[in-house]
């Protein structure tokens, strides 16, 4: 038996088939049938396939090995169920012993090979006859069928929807198509069958009966399920880079058509970013509960909860498949698995509570690193693991694994930016007696946290305070990077009391310097392959000025006591890393108790409102600082400013500038004479006194002693010593010479050169600055008790 679709494709080949002409199914089905003849069809068998007749005749065939067979064939037309009209042709050898066979003989071989279910019902829906796999699936004798209707077999939902579509089709002439899920007797499991319903019509047309044809597609539905669950885990594994979210995926995808139970443990190391080394002569492994799913509400058969750590000894199966890299199936009967369930604790009843009978465990691998172990139960489902579904678990479990490992990988890039970002940021910031100081970062990704923002608050000499902003463009470990390497040159410079636009330039030349020692970078002025905005500012709280440059910084928002918010006209100054463009200094002088507060522009622009629109409500948020304490200031800033997640990282740093009144700082002009040492060392003695400072007498002048006999022989009038109180003990002695000292070595012989030295052991800091009328060489000590506590507080 042979059949066609309307297009003379070959849909169906029997096993008598392949014996008469030597082709296999896989190698016929799909192809024309004219394709096996060996002579041209006889004229009435051409007119009887146009009129769609039955035809009766015999054809040459050619056989797989190219001879000729003599066929004796009766084709007739059937209508399949998409409407199609195809052909059924029986065929048989045209040899002497078998030309006298029988029609009924031949029609018995038939449906006796027949390798489809198929039924034949007459116009009253009763069975006239049956192949027999259709006769084994009913469970019955031809004899017993005949002539009954379905739903008298056994009345159920599955023949007594077929008997109705069979009617249907008896009486409307249209084929039908429907997909059937049961169980037939002696299968531990519903199987899938799609029903095909065709009428069958004698040569007027009239429809005479039906064919019922059911084809067992469990095997195709297993695969299209296979293939959507591989599908549906490329989708849904790997949506964040969380080693413990994307193993909970894995649990989730996996678990309910395809296992019951479903746990996921990975090696401890993998959750900290760290690569796990498993050895064999370790005698266990210790493993982190991070998914499981079950499709049992409250996961009973779970003998660890999510979070919890569980060790799996030695020569156990979980262990040796970690171990060894591969994966395992057992049934309920394996004598190792029964021995490694009752080694724990509450193992063997959780076995036979739930009737688990086939487990997989599949190793998590990537990269050759074994980074954790993914459990499959069954105990729902009656049929047991096979090696498809291990194939399927391990390519699941493959794709888990590069994501775990992706997630592995990017967590320790972010552990090792943000310690680096960590310990480029000031932990704490200094307590200075000169202003009180809050500070806020928020990066723009929370999850990574790291950013090019830094702020700084540096302490110089003369109890002067700079306080620092900046910016560098982009995000990540580079950001970060450039952000330190200019956080560090600022605090240099600072060190030697560099001016602030002289500051800037030199980072500006730091900038270039680093664009150029860039494998690919171009660099040069004007290079857009790195830059950075920065504002530096220095608080004098003797003088009450703030000195402020920025290189294309957002300016300082100034508050002055009574709430009067204002933005100072600064010179806006170029970028970081244009190059050749000056910078320019401003002096301001700022009242007792205002705010300043300085940030980056994250702060004030997105992409949902305008800069004005920022610094508009940045000024209502400040409005209301004057006299609140800076971190309720700062905690006002955000949540008025910041409507929605910024889109660049935000620096704030809010400082309230206190002054040093009359009775903190003490100053004498010295003339240039050498006996004018003596009375300023006398002087020195004298204002300790009064301060209450005797204990620190001494050292203070031999100090003054040293730096005013040095501006006397080295510097140029006019000459002025000054001394200031505060958490420490400041001396200061300025001259209108450039020259800076500087400490050498003395030599055994020499009347000088050990001056700067006694200084250096005897103060805790010491330097020099240069203003515009000459220098300042001060000396700083430490006082048993500050003399004005203050609090400066940062938090990110």
């Amino acid at each position: 038996m042979v059949s066609t679709d309307g297009m003379g494709r070959i849909t169906a080949w029997s096993a008598d088939a392949e014996r008469l002409l030597g082709y296999a199914p896989e190698e016929i089905l799909g192809t024309y049938a004219t394709g096996l003849l060996a002579a041209k069809l006889p004229v009435a068998a051409l007119r009887s396939f146009v009129r769609r007749r039955e035809w009766s005749g015999g054809i040459a065939a050619r056989h797989r090995y190219g001879q000729g067979v003599p066929l004796t064939v009766h084709a007739s037309p059937a209508q399949g169920a998409d409407g199609d009209i195809g052909w059924i042709v029986m065929a048989s050898s045209a040899e002497p012993a078998v030309q006298g066979t029988a029609a009924p003989a031949l029609a018995s071989w038939v449906l006796e090979q027949l390798p489809v279910a198929v039924a034949f019902h007459d116009r009253q829906n009763r069975m006239v006859s049956a192949s027999h796999l259709m006769l084994m699936q009913m469970g019955m004798t031809a004899a017993q069928q005949r002539g009954r209707r379905l739903r008298e077999f056994s009345p159920g939902e599955t023949f007594d929807t077929t008997d109705a579509l069979t009617e249907e089709v008896l009486r409307t002439g249209k084929p039908h198509v429907q997909e059937l899920f049961n169980q037939a007797p002696g299968e531990i499991g519903p199987r899938a069958h799609s029903l095909y319903i065709t009428p069958v019509k004698d040569p007027d047309g009239q429809i005479c009966g039906a064919t019922v044809t059911v084809i067992d597609t469990s095997p195709h539905r297993k695969a299209r399920q296979r293939l959507a669950l591989v599908n549906d885990a490329s989708t849904r594994i790997g949506s964040t880079l969380r080693p413990d979210r994307t193993a909970q995926e894995l649990a989730d995808v996996s678990c309910g058509d395809f296992a019951d139970f479903v746990c996921v443990d990975l090696l401890e190391p993998v959750l900290h970013g760290d690569e796990p080394n498993l050895r064999p002569e370790d005698d266990g492994v210790t493993l982190y509960r991070a998914g499981q799913a079950s499709v049992l509400d409250g996961h009973p058969e779970s003998l660890t909860e999510c979070g919890r750590t569980s060790r799996y000894r030695k020569n156990t199966p979980p262990a040796e498949a970690l171990v060894q890299g591969r994966s395992s199936r057992h049934r309920l009967d394996d004598p190792r698995y029964r021995e490694w369930v009752a080694s724990l604790p509450g193992g063997s009843h959780m076995v036979e509570t739930h009737g688990i009978s086939s487990v997989m465990m599949v190793p998590l691998r990537a990269r050759g690193i074994t980074l954790g172990l993914a459990v499959f139960l069954r105990h729902r489902n009656p049929e047991l693991f096979d090696e498809d579904d291990l194939l399927l678990a391990e390519e699941i479990a493959a794709r888990a694994a590069v994501c775990i490992d992706n997630a592995r990988r990017y967590t320790a890039q972010r552990n090792t930016a943000l310690t680096l970002q960590r310990n480029l940021l000031p932990r704490h910031l200094p307590h200075e007696p000169a202003l009180e100081v809050a500070s806020r970062y928020l990066p723009a990704d929370p999850h990574t946290g790291i950013g090019g923002d830094w702020y700084d608050v540096i302490p110089l000499s003369g109890a002067r305070v700079a306080l620092v902003v900046g910016d560098v463009v982009g995000r990540g470990i580079q950001a970060s990077a450039t952000m330190g390497r200019l956080r560090t040159a600022v605090r240099t410079l600072a060190d030697v009391d560099l001016p602030p636009d002289e500051l800037l330039t030199h980072l500006d030349d730091i900038i270039l310097h680093h664009d150029v020692e860039l494998p690919g970078r171009s660099g040069g002025p004007g290079s857009d392959d790195m830059w950075a905005t920065c504002l530096y500012a220095v608080y004098d709280p003797i003088t009450r000025r703030c000195s402020v440059a920025r290189a294309g910084h957002p300016a300082p928002v100034l508050v002055a006591p009574d709430g009067t918010v204002e933005v100072p006209d600064l010179p806006a100054g170029p970028p970081l890393g244009m190059g050749g463009l000056p910078f320019e200094t401003t002096e301001l002088e700022l009242p007792e108790n205002c705010l300043i507060t300085l940030y980056t522009n994250g702060l004030v622009q997105s992409r949902h409102h305008d800069v004005e629109s920022g610094l508009r409500r940045l000024g209502q948020a400040l409005h209301q600082s004057p006299g609140r304490p800076l971190e309720e200031v700062c905690d006002t800033v955000l949540d008025t400013v910041l409507l929605d997640e910024p889109d660049d990282d935000v620096a704030l740093l809010v400082a309230r500038p206190s002054r040093f009144d009359a009775s903190q700082v003490a100053t004498l002009d010295v003339p240039p004479e050498p006996s004018a040492v003596s009375p300023a060392r006398q002087w020195a003695g004298a204002q300790l006194t009064a301060w209450e400072l005797d204990d620190a007498a001494f050292v203070t002048e031999l100090v003054v002693s040293e730096l005013v006999t040095n501006a006397i022989r080295y510097g140029q009038p006019p000459i002025r010593l000054r001394l200031i109180r505060t958490t420490s003990l400041i001396c200061e002695v300025t001259d209108s010479s450039n020259t800076a000292p500087h400490l050498r070595r003395a030599r055994v012989y020499d009347e000088g050169g050990r001056g700067l030295l006694l200084v250096a052991q005897l103060s805790q800091r010491w330097g020099t600055r240069h203003t515009t009328r000459g220098k300042t060489i001060w000396s700083e000590q430490a006082l048993p008790e500050p003399f004005m506590p203050t609090t400066a507080t940062g938090r990110a």
